[in-house]
């Protein structure tokens, strides 16, 4: 019987995929070559001693085992696990002596009972008119005041994750130090109980918050030194200790590669090979940060479910890459082949994992990345979760469209996201935009992880979308509903990607059809022409509804557009302060169209 021609080698690579468009892609001999060397050999003993990833009720492949609960409890199993068995990590010992990790997940993420709306916010765009120069944790406690009154269930909020505290600093969210430690430019000074800006200082911060684009090395070298100030004063108060009374490894590690890269760059390859350890005080600061930053987003979300956004990988640079390096593969960076938005393809800037030593790490560093993320706010949005299946792969030698797919262990990936998911109650959103291989979005609902539908990207009427999904209008990098409306999205495309008018009009055409299907007129206003996309967004069975804020507001320029360097990208400010948002109609009309839509319950359960 012939193999399967679509089937990955034995590194995991595919030879043959398909595209967007179900057609059948070749990668050249030259790049599968290159691709094995950079995923490597596996030790031959690979599997036989990697984790074992099963549910409840699930058999165990290896044969009778001792296993060791996180409890310290120890159990005896035979070639089954019961129904009630504790969920998590554990280890088994099989008769032979061999010690595996034992991983026992529900199989399902946690899914809300019912139908809910929420809104999504750039927060470092929401700012308010005592804010920093940026939108902070204070503002977003004040966004989720707001939208609780509204009857909102959630807010979904772009990453938060820390990037090198060294300057200039990374714009991009999706471009991350770490996917385990917040960014402390997040923090609000003003409500840290030691700090004491002074005239000058605050004179600077309202100058900063009356910026048109936001000058992130302006706003954090003034916060980190109002913050200096107060974290010396903590030392001098014998009442309060000087760092957190249980600081985590990990926790000091973060600390410590803050504090190195500091005195050596933000780039740990560039570092001497043995760097002497820095100052403790040093190290001990940027663990107080993380500590305030725990306090201020528990203090924001207040309840209310946060779903955090998870990037699909981190700068090579940082302290993850500086942490995980022998997980990494070195040479290589992931990013999504060719297609009708990009015929390059994209490179990403992140380097991969390799999946053979994710096993060989039991998994460990997969599971704080999900943990890190979810933790303090309920939920989690997975971009380009297809990264779970399969990830494309650019070698350092090439472009973005020369590389090619490494397959990934998705079975016991999803089990370990589902796991987290139901320890913490946290909803689970899968971003499955783009090309999406058969049998990705199965998988998803399988797991109980809601898929992402845009009205922008689908030619159903938004009634006949499944139920177990996130359903929302637009995304950060797409036209807002006024931006396409009026066609100044088209003119920035035009200024800032140097794409031709008449492309981005025709590119264009499909989404305003999909807005004008309820027969909107071309006299509608952009006000109008915003709350009949979110009238028909209403009529979603999705589990969860989601509005941005840009919508909310009027807002014409989005704020990510792909592909572009020059342009201000995720630096643009929400053109309604956060403290007015009470006094915005048209928000008040989404969030009414949403909360009237959601106020039946929606039936629990598989997906339509």
């Amino acid at each position: 019987m012939a193999s399967d021609p679509l089937a990955p080698d034995a590194w995991g690579v595919h030879r043959v995929w398909l595209d967007a468009a179900d057609e059948k892609q070749v990668v050249a001999d030259e790049t599968v070559e290159r691709l094995r060397r950079l995923v490597g050999e596996p030790p031959s003993d690979v599997d036989e001693t990697a984790p074992v990833v099963v549910r409840r009720g699930g058999l165990l492949d290896t044969g009778p085992v001792e296993v060791t609960l996180e409890s310290g409890t120890t159990i005896d199993l035979e070639d089954k696990v019961p129904d009630d068995f504790p969920l998590g990590y554990h280890w088994c010992t099989t008769p032979s002596g061999l010690r595996r990790r034992l991983v026992v997940s529900p199989g399902r993420c946690w899914v809300p009972e019912d139908q809910q709306w929420g809104w999504a916010v750039q927060v470092y765009g929401a700012r308010s008119r005592d804010s920093w120069g940026i939108g902070d944790l204070r503002d977003l406690r004040r966004i989720r005041e707001w939208a609780q009154r509204q009857g909102a269930g959630f807010l979904m909020v772009n990453p938060l994750h820390a990037v090198a505290p060294t300057l200039p600093q990374e714009a991009s969210p999706y471009l991350p130090a770490t996917r385990r430690f917040r960014n402390p430019i997040y923090l609000c000074v003003e409500e840290v109980p030691e700090a004491d800006p002074t005239d000058s200082e605050l004179a600077q911060a309202r100058h900063l918050n009356s910026l048109d684009v936001i000058d992130r090395d302006a706003v954090w070298r003034l916060k980190d030194a109002v913050l200096r100030r107060a974290f010396s004063s903590r030392l001098d108060h014998p009442a309060r200790p000087a760092q957190p009374p249980d600081m985590p490894g990990s926790t000091r590690a973060w600390g410590t590669w803050c504090a190195l890269s500091l005195e050596h760059g933000p780039d740990w390859r560039e570092w001497p090979d043995d760097p002497p350890d820095p100052p403790e005080e040093e190290v001990a600061y940027h663990c107080w940060l993380q500590e305030l930053l725990t306090e201020q987003l528990e203090a924001a979300a207040g309840g209310l479910t946060i779903i955090q956004d998870l990037p699909i990988g981190v700068s090579g640079s940082g302290f993850d890459a500086w942490s995980w390096r022998e997980l990494l593969a070195d040479g290589a960076t992931v990013g999504a082949p060719p297609d009708l938005f990009n015929a390059q393809g994209q490179d990403w800037g992140s380097p991969p994992w390799v999946p053979w030593r994710m096993k060989a790490d039991n998994y460990d560093a997969f599971a704080q990345t999900i943990r890190g993320t979810i933790a303090g706010a309920g939920g989690l949005r997975i971009d380009h979760v297809m990264g779970l299946f399969r990830l494309w792969w650019v070698p350092g030698d090439g472009g973005a469209k020369d590389g090619g797919y490494v397959r990934y262990p998705s079975d016991d990936l999803l089990d370990i996201v589902a796991l987290e998911s139901a320890r913490a109650g946290a909803v689970v959103v899968g971003e499955d935009l783009g090309t999406v291989e058969d049998g990705v979005q199965d998988s998803l609902a399988e797991h109980g992880m809601l898929s992402y539908r845009l009205l922008w990207f689908e030619d159903d009427d938004p009634a006949e979308w499944p139920e177990l999904a996130m359903a929302a209008v637009t995304t950060h990098d797409l036209p807002t509903v006024a931006g396409l409306w009026t066609g100044a999205d088209f003119e920035d495309q035009k200024e800032w990607s140097g794409l031709a008018l008449k492309k981005a009009r025709e590119a264009a055409k499909p989404l305003l059809e999909r807005l004008r299907r309820d027969g909107l007129t071309k006299r509608a206003t952009p006000e109008e022409a915003t709350l009949a996309a979110y009238t028909q967004l209403a009529r979603s069975p999705a589990r969860l509804l989601c509005a941005s804020l840009e919508d909310a507001v009027g807002e014409i320029r989005r704020p990510n557009l792909p592909a572009t360097v020059e342009r201000p990208n995720w630096s643009l400010p929400l053109r309604v302060p956060v403290d007015e948002l009470e006094t915005c109609e048209l928000a008040a009309e989404i969030a009414r169209v949403l909360r009237e839509a959601a106020v039946t319950p929606a039936t629990s359960g598989t997906p339509r």
